[in-house]
């Protein structure tokens, strides 16, 4: 029997089981700003479409991408923002009010086939809103893997 200033144990809630799941992610450390005078930009090839992404079969066979190409120079530590600034520049369709303008990568995979990965969006006047403070390296772009940056525009 219980004392006065003891309490009765209650039986555990069941819950799930614990799990093991490893570390927690590490949080991409944010690179910093390169020296744009000093350190030559890459090219970047943008490809536009108005109301969705081009289809990864439009990359398979090369010299016969989509004709809708723009190319930028730029650097890895190029914003979202930096980038549809640029692309409404060469492309109307990008300066319409509420436009919003979506990026991917496309890449060729480990089997050679081509890989369409969304990484962010911005609006066309939408200052400071959604993905605009990305940069190209914290969305994973590396430029040895060939990959293009599309852009969707609604």
């Amino acid at each position: 029997m219980a004392g006065r200033g003891e309490m009765p144990m209650r039986p555990a809630r069941p819950g799930p089981p614990m799990q093991y799941r490893g570390p927690p992610p590490m949080a991409r450390a944010r690179m910093e700003p390169i020296d744009r005078e000093k350190t030559c930009p890459l090219l970047l090839r943008v490809f536009t479409k108005v109301g969705g992404h081009h289809q990864n079969e439009e990359f398979a066979v090369r010299g016969k991408e989509p004709k809708d190409e723009v190319q930028i120079y730029t650097w890895k530590d190029a914003t979202l923002r930096e980038l549809t600034d640029l692309v409404k520049e060469v492309a109307l369709a990008a300066r319409k009010r509420n436009a919003r303008l979506s990026f991917a990568f496309v890449y060729p995979d480990k089997h050679g086939r081509f890989v369409l990965k969304e990484v962010g969006s911005t609006l066309s006047y939408g200052h400071g809103r959604g993905d605009d403070a990305k940069t190209l390296a914290e969305l994973g772009f590396q430029r040895r893997r060939l990959q293009q940056l599309l852009l969707f525009k609604v």
